[in-house]
């Protein structure tokens, strides 16, 4: 069965996020931009004298630095505008999207046109402003839009390919016969489709980084699935082996060792007791008995106030599953001091799986195993004792079942045939 998609609700926090990666993309073009903007001036007073020689005149200074501060106000502005949007909850159309890469990919030419004025268009057309391209390029993979991606590079590329003819037949361009081949229609749609192309590699990043939290979701989705039917009663190893399963835990008949536990005099004993301490009491004994059920591979199913119910071979099996009950039934006993507690254990064939409705599933063990195995707990009140067991798990139990002590056929309540009960603790 493959993997559910991400959720609704998914999809629409991944909306908000890229929105808020786009307010990220509008804050760094504002920082690079305001940068330039000090960079510039500080290199026209350096290299004044070449500066001079071929600009004229600081006209193309004022009009880079008007661009540089128009932009940033654009970008400080959308990014206040967009940033009052979303809290509000709205997210801004698709189109406007695209009129804004449309508006940002045009600054480069823009700023081409101007420094075309006092320079040879064809030293423009090699200079740092077309680099400008790439910055947006680049920063267009903060959308994690694959259209958004290849849109900007199909504006920069078509732009400086525009631009490029354009200027071929200036004055200019004509004087320039060593630079020829810079004007030829081959080399000026070269360089526009690779600037094109740069845009589609910035599409494919966007979208496999979409993939991979897609992909990572997805991955958290089932793990909040076996959490959410185990609770937090499962050890790690076993919510991996889970997430092998697949997204549905099909109900299965399978043969399983049931463990009750219930702490013996619990109503006398917290009857003087504050509700803190009781739920401190509580905490103790069942901190000490998660941790003994999953190192014997075991799962706690619920807790019953005072007690639980956990299974051994469900919902995996190590074939050891008797033996590694009657080894976590022995270790508890020894490992809570705090109480004494009475452990009931049986096996047998019960059907498993997730029961519930689509909003709402919980991992459930029904079968006459489990009505057993708690009146079975119930008994040691009778003898006395900690730890019983039937005698379908000794069978199975190995060396561990060395010393146990019979006690008889014994009938519980609910049943007409009596059952083989021994004492192991």
């Amino acid at each position: 069965m493959p993997s559910p998609g991400p959720a609704p609700d998914f999809e629409t926090h991944l909306s908000r996020e890229i929105l808020q990666s786009e307010r990220t993309r509008m804050a760094l073009l504002a920082a690079l931009f305001a940068l330039l903007s000090l960079v510039f001036p500080v290199f026209a007073w350096i290299f004044h004298s070449e500066y001079v020689q071929f600009f004229h005149s600081y006209a193309t200074l004022y009009a880079v630095l008007g661009v540089s501060g128009g932009l940033i106000a654009y970008e400080l502005t959308t990014r206040w505008i967009l940033g009052r949007r979303l809290a509000r909850g709205a997210v801004p159309p698709t189109w406007l999207r695209f009129v804004n890469a449309f508006i940002e990919t045009s600054l480069p030419s823009l700023l081409i046109v101007l420094a075309a004025r006092d320079l040879s268009p064809l030293s423009v057309l090699q200079g740092p402003a077309v680099l400008l391209y790439g910055v947006f390029i680049v920063l267009s993979t903060l959308r994690l839009d694959f259209a958004l991606s290849v849109f900007t590079g199909a504006v920069a590329g078509i732009e400086f390919t525009a631009l490029s003819f354009y200027y071929a037949g200036s004055e200019d361009a004509l004087e320039l016969g060593r630079l020829g081949m810079l004007t030829t229609p081959g080399f000026m749609l070269m360089k526009g489709l690779v600037l094109a192309l740069s845009g589609v590699a910035a599409a494919y990043v966007a979208a496999q980084l979409r993939r991979r939290i897609r992909r990572a979701f997805r991955a958290m989705q089932e793990r909040e699935r076996v959490i959410n039917a185990f609770g937090q009663q499962v050890s790690p190893q076993i919510v991996e082996e889970l997430l092998k399963q697949g997204p549905e835990i099909a109900s299965r008949r399978s043969f399983v060792c049931v463990m009750f536990m219930d702490i013996r005099g619990f109503t006398s004993l917290v009857e003087h007791r504050s509700p803190e301490e009781i739920v401190a009491l509580q905490n103790a004994v069942f901190g000490v008995a998660i941790d003994v059920v999953n190192r014997h591979h075991g799962v706690i199913n619920q807790f019953l106030g005072d007690g639980f119910m956990a299974t051994f071979g469900a919902p995996l099996s190590t074939g050891d599953d008797c033996r590694n009950a009657v080894a976590a039934a022995h270790e508890l006993v020894s490992s809570i001091r705090e109480v004494r507690i009475g452990v009931g254990l049986h096996a047998g064939d019960v059907v498993s799986g997730n029961v519930g409705s689509g909003s709402r599933k919980q991992y459930s063990v029904t079968g006459n195993v489990v009505v057993l195995a708690s009146r079975i707990e119930q008994l040691n009140k009778d003898f006395g004792s900690q730890v019983l067991a039937s005698r379908e798990v000794l069978e199975r139990s190995g060396d561990l079942a060395q010393g146990a002590v019979p006690l008889g056929p014994v009938r519980v309540k609910g049943r007409e045939e009596a059952i083989e009960i021994f004492r192991l603790a």
